[in-house]
């Protein structure tokens, strides 16, 4: 039996004849740039999502890009990012020109908090990415009041959280992605709702800034040839948006599946002492997109090994913070400490899951973890 870490060609399997009937239309069809299957799929994540508007683009990276773009900041504008995370969020703002403050992150969630962020906010905070990293929401509701009080744009990075929902003090329940002034997502074929190729798309409730982001997607342009402001070139091909529609459906399906997968690995580590099983929040729920441990003592690099040499696949999510990598250094502002960020990228290590993972494969994952700290 080969565990792998993602299980994208037994998920296909299973809606093959789906997928391959509507790749075969866009074929047909011929319209392979915005062909109708990309706005039938903007509306139908909206549906999903509850979202105003919803503009689909080339990926996820480009789709945070945009969202900043459309913001109308100016070099030198400082927007806050965690410092444990994912290049891509503190990438595109750089590549802008404006200046990354990277803020520490909560031990327990991985998630950065309000209490961070208001410590970096500065008369030139513009922004703030929270990203709701591996699965799991960040706390909204106090960073939306943040702010909402210092007048500052918030970004959602919803890239490893769709399908997660979160929960405010009044009960209210919205999407992840729809909570901030815009929220961003990524169809990377291993994510939670995975194209076959590129894909991303943005969210927002807000009519002027839909009408801009759609605008700067296609070359600053809202009438063919007539270019109104500096834009770029991303677009969602009109097969991936075939594909997608195909497995929005199953988003829900897809959710519980790693969710009760995690449930598993729960109880099958929650008693070994060398390890830390992921939190869940109260106010978020947890869509899984790694399942991410906490190794004590400084033995994750030898545990990843002993684990390969079983032939279990395992992955540091992330193995250098924000702020020690070269292409930051020289244009970021660091929070007043980044200790949670330096001891999460020293000891995390995230195990297989997805949709097909099956409680076999758990116990064997399981049993090798346990044999390495009896020994």
């Amino acid at each position: 039996m080969a565990i792998v870490m993602c299980d994208l060609k037994g998920q296909y399997d299973k809606i093959k004849d789906q997928i391959e009937t509507e790749i075969n239309k866009v074929l047909s069809s011929t319209s392979y740039i915005n062909g109708a299957q990309v706005k039938n799929f903007e509306n139908s994540l909206k549906e999903y999502t509850g979202a105003k508007h919803v503009i689909a683009c080339a990926n996820g990276t480009d789709a945070l890009q945009i969202a900043l773009m459309a913001l109308d900041l100016q070099p030198g504008d400082e927007v806050i990012v965690p410092a444990f995370t994912y290049v891509a969020s503190a990438e595109v703002i750089g590549l802008l020109k404006l200046t990354p403050v990277m803020v520490d992150v909560d031990y327990s969630s991985f998630n950065v908090t309000v209490k961070n962020i208001e410590k970096a906010i500065t008369p030139r905070t513009k922004a703030i990415i929270p990203v709701h990293l591996f699965g799991q929401c960040c706390d909204m509701e106090p960073i939306m009041e943040l702010a909402k009080k210092h007048n500052i744009y918030v970004i959602e990075d919803n890239a490893q959280a769709i399908g997660a929902t979160y929960t405010f003090s009044n009960g209210e329940k919205k999407q992840t992605g729809t909570i901030g002034d815009i929220g961003c997502t990524s169809f990377f074929p291993s994510k939670n709702l995975g194209c076959y190729g590129d894909g991303g798309a943005l969210m927002t409730n807000n009519d002027e800034l839909a009408q801009k982001i759609r605008m700067i997607a296609n070359h600053g342009q809202k009438v063919k040839y007539h270019h109104e402001v500096i834009g770029c070139n991303s677009r969602l091909d009109t097969i991936q948006a075939a594909i997608l529609n195909v497995k929005l459906k199953y988003l829900n399906d897809y959710s519980n599946a790693r969710y009760n997968a995690a449930q598993v690995y729960h109880a099958l580590l929650n008693d070994v002492d060398g390890v830390t099983i992921p939190d869940e929040m109260p106010f978020s729920t947890h869509v899984y997109h790694q399942y991410t441990l906490k190794v004590k003592d400084g033995k994750r690099d030898m545990l990843k090994k002993h684990l390969e040499e079983q032939g279990i696949p395992s992955m540091i999510y992330y193995p250098l913070p924000l702020q020690k990598q070269n292409a930051f250094k020289s244009i970021t502002i660091q929070g007043e400490d980044l200790d949670v960020s330096e001891l999460l990228a020293d000891s995390v290590l995230s195990l297989p899951i997805h949709t097909e993972i099956t409680k076999e494969e758990q116990v064997i994952i399981s049993n090798a973890i346990n044999e390495f700290f009896k020994n």
